[in-house]
């Protein structure tokens, strides 16, 4: 038990290092794509400013951990361990195969698929299912895309021709865009942490400190890069003017700071790429097909891998 328990340990980790590596460019994808920022100061900046919100939200925003703790139940600690251990390889299997494509996927739906298919394998016995939590969650994500692409034309067409050199605004956008990303995602690995933590019972570390180590990692990934994806949404999904990724960073950091203050868990992908399409002028329809289909390829992805690893792992 305890070996399987450490391994948990180890692929939270792994998964909160991959959020960082193939999620947290998206944040500065847009300032890099209109030339505001360099490719290697803004992953500094990203990194920097994941660590922030990662370490923050755990004292602003902690009903986005508490959602996420609360999404399934186990009815003993080898069939959690076991489902969770499979939902997060089938988390960083997926996360790699995304990123050597170049596609910017969402973790968040990958955790939730993951969890429901690790859910399912070990049967209604084992893993009970809170409703409400989920409907909380399902609510944050579903909101990402519509609210992204809203937020994202509304603001360009609030900033048209109001703003004096964008080039300067988008780099702090960039970075509150890099900040909120911290404190939701940081906030669904945390919840995580503090349940591994909490499976062979005694003393375990406190929430602030499970915050600063769920940061450090995040911001470890981030700061390796993720080029590909950077390119991808900054420069290949839409053409955008530094105004333009001005809207976009605020039309995602506006949706992001929404879902984190009511609570609700929310795809930072989905919204920062619903954001540029709603900004952005001639959207690239065989790129948005393609992250489409990525997307909608995670939850199947993902919850029969982790059913299956689950299988494999029970014997």
């Amino acid at each position: 038990m305890t070996m399987t328990v450490h391994l948990a340990r180890l692929l939270v980790l792994a998964v909160i290092f991959a959020n960082g590596w193939t999620d947290a460019p998206n944040a500065i994808a847009t300032a890099v794509g209109s030339g505001a920022l360099s490719f290697r100061r803004g992953v500094a900046v990203a990194a920097a400013c994941n660590f922030a919100g990662a370490a923050l939200a755990c004292l602003c925003f902690p009903a986005v951990a508490d959602t996420m703790g609360e999404l399934v139940a186990f009815a003993e600690p080898r069939g959690a361990v076991t489902a969770l251990n499979a939902a997060l390889l089938s988390i960083v299997l997926w996360a790699v195969a995304a990123w050597r494509f170049g596609l910017p996927t969402s973790e968040s739906h990958a955790l939730l698929a993951g969890l429901s298919g690790g859910a399912m394998a070990l049967g209604a016995g084992a893993a009970q299912l809170d409703a409400g939590a989920w409907l909380r969650v399902l609510a944050g994500l579903a909101l990402s895309l519509p609210a992204g692409a809203l937020a994202g034309r509304a603001f360009r067409q609030v900033l048209a021709g109001r703003v004096r050199r964008p080039e300067t605004w988008q780099k702090c956008a960039a970075a509150l865009t890099a900040l909120l990303h911290g404190v939701q995602d940081g906030q669904k690995f945390l919840a995580l942490l503090l349940l591994t933590a909490g499976l062979e019972g005694g003393a375990s570390p406190s929430r602030l400190t499970l915050a600063l180590l769920t940061a450090g990692v995040m911001a470890l990934g981030t700061a390796l890069g993720g080029k590909p994806i950077v390119e991808k949404v900054g420069s290949e999904l839409a053409s955008l003017s530094p105004a333009d990724g001005l809207a976009a960073d605020l039309g995602a950091g506006a949706v992001l700071l929404a879902c984190s203050a009511l609570g609700l868990p929310a795809s930072t992908t989905h919204a920062k790429v619903a954001a540029v399409c709603g900004a952005g002028r001639r959207v690239n329809q065989r790129v948005m097909g393609q992250m489409a289909g990525a997307w909608a390829l995670t939850f199947p992805a993902c919850g029969a891998m982790a059913f299956l690893l689950t299988r494999v792992m029970l014997g």
